[in-house]
C-alpha cells in the first residue's frame, strides 16, 4: 500500500495481463486506479500487492526511442511504449538494431521528403531519431564499410505497412545511388532507379488478396536484389517471389 499515492504512474495485473494505470485516490481502505483504456479499478487493501499493483518505471513514463533502454522488459511495457510515441505521431521505434514500425494509417507531414533523406544520409545509425532511413543509409554504407553483401529484412502482419516500408527503402536507395553519380544532374541517368521503384505496382498486381486489415495483401514474399558500383550507384537488381504465406508478406533486401 504504501508504495503508491495519488496521481502515480502504475502497473495493474489484471486477468495474468498487467495494463497501464494512474491511481485516483488511495484513501479509506480503498485504492482506485483507471488505466489509460478507460476501466476502473477499485482494490481493497488487502488486495495491494506487489503483484497486483506496482509503480511504473521512470523509463515508461517517459518513453524510450530504443526500447532495449527500458527497465521493465515485458509486453506491456514494450506496447505502452509504442503506443505513447504513436499518439505524437513518432511511428518509428528501435529495439537495438532492430526498427519497429507502426503503421499511422494516414500521411504524416515531411516524414519522408527529400530534406529529411539528406538529414538521414550525414548521420550514423542512433544519432538521430529512429527511422527507415537511418536503417537504409547504415545498410548502403556498410557496403564499404565492411566489403559485404547487406541484407534488410521487412516483416510483419497483413496492413502493417511492409509494401510501403519497401518503397521508403528503394526510394532512400534510389536518392543516394543518384547522387553518388559524379555528373551534373540534368545528365543522371535514373533509368534503373525507376524501373526498380515503378515496378512494385506491377508486382503487388500478382498473387493478392483482400485480408480483414488489408484489401490487397501480399500472399508471397519478395526477394529484391540490388546491385551497385564501386562508385556506389545502383547497376542493376532483380525481383523474385519467394516466400507463399497466408496473411501477410515478407521483403528481403
Amino acid at each position: 500500500w504504501d508504495h503508491v499515492c495519488f496521481g502515480a504512474r502504475v502497473w495493474v495485473r489484471e486477468k495474468e495481463q498487467l495494463l497501464p494505470a494512474t491511481v485516483n485516490s488511495c484513501g479509506d481502505g480503498t485504492l482506485v486506479v483507471t488505466t489509460d483504456y478507460g476501466e476502473v479499478f477499485y482494490l481493497q487493501q488487502a488486495e495491494v500487492t506487489r503483484e497486483r499493483v506496482y509503480a511504473m518505471h521512470q523509463s515508461s513514463i517517459d518513453g524510450v526511442e530504443d526500447m532495449s533502454a527500458l527497465a521493465e522488459l515485458h509486453e506491456a511495457a514494450i506496447m505502452h511504449n509504442l503506443y505513447q510515441r504513436y499518439q505524437k505521431d513518432n511511428i518509428y521505434t528501435n529495439i537495438g538494431s532492430i526498427l519497429a514500425a507502426v503503421n499511422p494509417y494516414k500521411q504524416i507531414p515531411g516524414l519522408y521528403d527529400l530534406d529529411r533523406v539528406d538529414l538521414y544520409s550525414k548521420h550514423h545509425l542512433g544519432e538521430l531519431p529512429p527511422h527507415i532511413f537511418a536503417v537504409a543509409n547504415e545498410c548502403y554504407r556498410c557496403l564499404w564499410k565492411r566489403h559485404d553483401s547487406q541484407c534488410v529484412l521487412i516483416s510483419g502482419e497483413s496492413g502493417a505497412g511492409k509494401t510501403e516500408s519497401t518503397k521508403l527503402l528503394l526510394q532512400f536507395l534510389s536518392v543516394m545511388s543518384q547522387n553518388s553519380i559524379a555528373a551534373p544532374q540534368s545528365e543522371r541517368t535514373t533509368h534503373v532507379e525507376q524501373a526498380i521503384v515503378q515496378s512494385s505496382p506491377i508486382m503487388e498486381a500478382f498473387g493478392n488478396a483482400k485480408t480483414v486489415y488489408n484489401n490487397n495483401s501480399s500472399r508471397f514474399g519478395k526477394f529484391i536484389q540490388l546491385h551497385f558500383s564501386e562508385c556506389g550507384n545502383i547497376q542493376g537488381g532483380c525481383v523474385i517471389d519467394c516466400i507463399l504465406t497466408v496473411c501477410g508478406g515478407t521483403t528481403v533486401f
